[in-house]
């Protein structure tokens, strides 16, 4: 019923993750040719992104795919060991994947070798964000730990992007936990905390998000970052 209730709210202000706004794809997606493989496909949101042309493979893994996302890869694997041939693949998303896998950088090495040489990839990964897919929770990453294993992995970054604005980041934050609060509380007493906290994240979100247009942004805090990846 609470899942329900977040699905109708998931637009407005007393929504935790509000400010987060809509998922949109990557900056370039648009203009890929080829074969594209998207890795941690979940409900394959991707594809819409993707030009009609583009042979669009998903990917996602069993453990987390099933239980978590209901995904309906075309393909169940481990992204640490991918199924497919070298330099067999023109790009590869992998959006909020790599802080839940075991060995992100053996899954930035995999995505490098199905990509043919001046292949693309998109990836991004949160830096503030609440534990979440438990126990399938790993790590965060900093713009400069990115660049580091992009560089390791055979990339050239072509662009890397923060995600958010400071004070939104902060807003997101102090929204989930309120709302996280308050929904960890059992029974009763989380019906009674529940009400109160839809006013406080609606308070928090307006606030966050009519300062970010009025107050400079802070590089140091982002809620993640986005990045582009050219295969040398």
């Amino acid at each position: 019923m609470l899942r329900q209730w977040a699905k109708l709210l998931g637009r407005t202000p007393l929504h935790p993750q509000w400010l987060l706004g809509r998922r949109h794809g990557p900056n370039g997606l648009g203009q890929v040719s080829g074969k594209l493989l998207d890795v941690g496909a979940a409900d394959r949101w991707v594809e819409r992104f993707v030009p009609a042309a583009v042979q669009y493979v998903a990917l996602d893994y069993p453990a987390t795919g099933r239980v978590l996302y209901d995904a309906r890869p075309h393909v169940f694997a481990d992204a640490a060991s991918l199924p497919f041939v070298d330099h067999c693949f023109d790009a590869v998303t992998c959006l909020e994947v790599l802080e839940h896998v075991a060995e992100p950088e053996l899954v930035m090495c995999e995505i490098s070798r199905i990509l043919k040489p001046g292949g693309r990839a998109w990836i991004s990964t949160p830096f503030l964000y609440p534990l979440h897919d438990a126990p399938f929770d790993f790590r965060r990453y900093t713009e400069f730990g990115l660049r580091r294993s992009a560089k390791k992995a055979g990339f050239v970054v072509e662009s890397l992007q923060k995600d958010m604005h400071a004070l939104r980041a902060a807003g997101l934050l102090m929204c989930l936990a309120i709302a996280g609060g308050a929904f960890a509380r059992g029974g009763v007493a989380r019906w009674l905390w529940l009400p109160a906290a839809l006013v406080l994240v609606a308070v928090v979100n307006t606030l966050a998000w009519m300062l970010s247009f009025l107050w400079p942004d802070w590089s140091h805090m982002s809620r993640g970052y986005r990045v582009e990846l050219v295969k040398v």
